[in-house]
């Protein structure tokens, strides 16, 4: 059933429809920095956590780091009537794979699943790693107590599923510590190839890289500000869909652009004091993060980390050289950021994990008309749709008409050649998909 936009009403944005759910700001509220910061303190403590070192030792090295990570998700999940199914996923990485595989090893990321009531098959992912290294990265012996890189993002994992497993969700959550990062991302192909394996459905996956950092090596301090880096398009995408892309655009718009903007909105929305800034990149300038295995896995990921980065404090042996001190020492790491970084990883959790699933076969009409048509599949819980358009020059869904009962419509008065355009489904809870891009033409 096609319906029609006045002119006067095509330009309204957000004020037309939108809702808020308080109990994500009880989530946000509820975040402690105290708490993030006795668990960083409890692993920089382990002295080395370098996916090659100790393993027996109950104090010392990664073996004794993982177990207390385990741990610590099984207490949450006793206290949550044993919500969360906790396990270590590993596999053997053989000596030789690269250069920094000098040894056999078992590569162990330690898992969390809080299952969805709904849509249990569908799954968003927070993840932190693990690991940690110096400067020499193979050097698996020496002090590396990685409070920045990458403490800080394991110790929000775990601290979002203390938060969120006091609720229940539509769909299901996975809080994870991944190893093997800095060895060659091996935790995150481990894992992405175990989640094809069993089918999941990964709407998204949040890598948190560092999240603790204020004060840049250029002499920065910002407290506010976050990235948020994403590639444009999956790496899985066909030759048959790059060619359509010459023609009707998409070079920004893949799976994990989308859920950049998903994140930059809901944070804007719930956290507005926040400065969530969008990087048109895969991840740093030629580096990588765990969020990668999944993109070439064509899941959608995207990776969150602090805006100021110092790196007299990054992958550096401990010392004091030139009156510098250099090392991820827990002394530098700044508590309350950390806290607002794990705050924006819980909110967009829960509020997807809340959302009915994206639409699909989203179509794309009006070539030489003065109108914009659309059809996608009915959402099942969707209690309606938002139609989004932005200027092509535009990094953000700016604005929106919001449709109920109905699976097209037509935007009358738009020009399809000026605007890229989106579809996104709305719960009965007021809470929203991940915008879904066209992916076919409808005449």
């Amino acid at each position: 059933m096609n319906k029609f936009l006045s002119i006067a009403l095509l330009f309204l944005t957000i004020t037309s429809y939108t809702q808020t759910d308080t109990k994500i700001y009880d989530i946000i509220n509820n975040i402690s920095a105290e708490r993030i910061k006795a668990d960083i303190k409890t692993l920089a403590d382990f002295g080395t956590r370098h996916t090659l070192s100790d393993t027996v030792s109950n104090t010392r090295g990664i073996g004794a780091a993982r177990r207390w990570i385990k741990k610590e998700f099984e207490t949450i999940s006793k206290e949550c009537n044993n919500c969360l199914d906790v396990f270590y996923q590993k596999d053997l990485v053989k000596k030789g794979t690269n250069q920094r595989i000098t040894k056999d090893v078992w590569v162990v990321n330690v898992v969390a699943i809080q299952k969805g009531t709904k849509n249990p098959n569908n799954y968003i992912v927070m993840s932190g790693d693990i690991d940690s290294r110096i400067t020499d990265p193979n050097n698996y012996t020496d002090n590396a107590p990685g409070a920045n890189d990458n403490a800080t993002g394991m110790a929000g994992a775990i601290e979002a599923a203390r938060v969120l497993s006091k609720y229940k969700f539509d769909n299901s959550i996975i809080y994870v510590g991944l190893s093997g990062e800095e060895q060659g991302l091996f935790g995150g192909k481990g894992l992405a190839k175990y989640a094809k394996d069993k089918g999941w459905n990964i709407v998204g996956v949040m890598n948190n890289d560092m999240i603790g950092n204020i004060k840049g090596v250029d002499g920065v301090i910002d407290n506010r500000t976050f990235r948020i880096f994403s590639e444009p398009i999956p790496p899985t995408e066909t030759a048959q869909q790059r060619r359509a892309r010459r023609f009707y655009g998409g070079e920004v718009d893949g799976i994990s652009r989308q859920l950049a903007r998903y994140i930059y909105k809901t944070t804007k929305t719930y956290m507005p004091e926040m400065n969530p800034k969008m990087i048109y990149r895969l991840d740093r300038f030629g580096r990588g993060g765990h969020h990668r295995p999944f993109n070439d896995a064509g899941f959608a990921g995207i990776r969150i980390m602090e805006a100021h980065e110092n790196y007299t404090q990054q992958h550096q042996d401990i010392r004091v050289e030139n009156g510098i001190e250099y090392g991820d020492r827990f002394k530098f790491v700044n508590f309350e950021y950390a806290k607002k970084l794990t705050a924006v990883n819980a909110i967009n959790l829960a509020s997807i994990a809340s959302a009915p699933p994206s639409p699909k076969n989203v179509g794309i009409g009006g070539i030489v008309e003065a109108s914009a048509k659309f059809k996608w599949d009915t959402v099942k819980g969707a209690k309606g749709y938002k139609i989004y358009w932005r200027d092509t020059t535009s990094p953000t869904w700016d604005h929106f008409k919001y449709v109920e009962n109905v699976n097209e419509f037509v935007l009358d008065g738009i020009v399809v050649d000026n605007f890229f355009f989106g579809v996104s489904a709305i719960g009965e809870n007021g809470h929203e998909s991940i915008v879904s891009f066209p992916s076919k033409i409808i005449r």
